[in-house]
């Protein structure tokens, strides 16, 4: 078990820096009036916004845009018992600009499975917050 002790608040660009070396989190929203988790890969766009690829049908799209969510990853070592965890929290809003979509859709995350027809979720990153859980290999 960690001890409270050993957790180290991050700054925004330490968590930012932690973020961009993962390709797998979780985006938290509600689904039919209880919370949902759901794996998601994802990058992070030059502004720190979190960018999410899904397709059009998916419930994950009619559930978040509009509407304030939020996204966690993390890295854990269990050997060392040392890792992070960092969280952002913002509006997600579905990419519908048709010049950002193919910006997107040559350098944004590429879906889990081919998709003929991408649709791109971004999390504004409003709140960004992090913690070291101890010894974490890379930060200061």
């Amino acid at each position: 078990m960690f001890q409270n002790d050993a957790f180290r608040a991050l700054d925004r660009q330490e968590c930012l820096r932690l973020l961009a070396k993962v390709p797998v989190g979780r985006v938290v929203y509600t689904k039919r009036a209880l919370p949902a988790v759901l794996p998601v890969n994802f990058s992070l766009d030059t502004d720190a916004s979190v960018l999410l690829c899904t397709s059009p049908d998916s419930d994950l799209v009619r559930a978040v845009d509009g509407v304030v969510v939020a996204f966690e990853a993390d890295e854990f070592d269990a050997a060392t018992r040392s890792g992070w965890s960092v969280v952002v929290t913002g509006r997600a809003a579905v990419v519908t600009d048709p010049a950002e979509h193919e910006r997107l859709r040559q350098a944004g995350p590429a879906p889990w499975r081919p998709l003929r027809h991408a649709v791109f979720v971004r999390i504004e990153s409003e709140v960004v917050t992090g913690r070291d859980l101890g010894g974490t290999p890379g930060t200061p």
